[in-house]
């Protein structure tokens, strides 16, 4: 599982950290519930059109920008691309949501999608132990 790291943190335009900063906090009390209810939550964005390649770039990093360096507590993959979905629905567009695993050693990750482009999918040796994808929500 990956988690934020200290280092230069990403810049994103004002607008879109308020936004990804809303959906961070969602994220984080969100992730307090147990997983299957986080995953019918994102299944009701099913029915959005899906957001550009390009939007879902800026709305990651807009995450990654709003995570507080003094936060407590976790702030890892899971919350990272949850945020990004979140905010994307609250634009009125789709990015799924995809957990994923790999073995050797035994490792979980999770990250956003759109058809055809992926954020946080390959972080640190992920080239030369790709991810197994486990859940796409909503379903492909």
């Amino acid at each position: 599982m990956s988690v934020v790291a200290s280092g230069p943190r990403p810049t994103a335009p004002w607008p879109d950290r308020a936004l990804a900063f809303t959906a961070l906090a969602a994220a984080l009390v969100l992730s307090r519930l147990p997983l299957p209810r986080r995953l019918a939550l994102v299944r009701q964005t099913r029915h959005l059109p899906y957001a550009s390649p390009s939007r879902l770039d800026a709305l990651y990093t807009a995450a990654c920008a709003a995570a507080p360096w003094w936060w407590p507590g976790r702030i890892a993959c899971m919350e990272l691309s949850l945020a990004a979905v979140l905010a994307a629905a609250l634009t009125g567009r789709q990015v799924r949501w995809v957990l994923g695993a790999r073995f050797q050693p035994d490792a979980f990750h999770a990250w956003a999608e759109v058809p055809g482009h992926s954020v946080g999918r390959d972080i640190g040796d992920a080239g030369d132990r790709p991810w197994t994808l486990v859940m796409t929500v909503p379903d492909r």
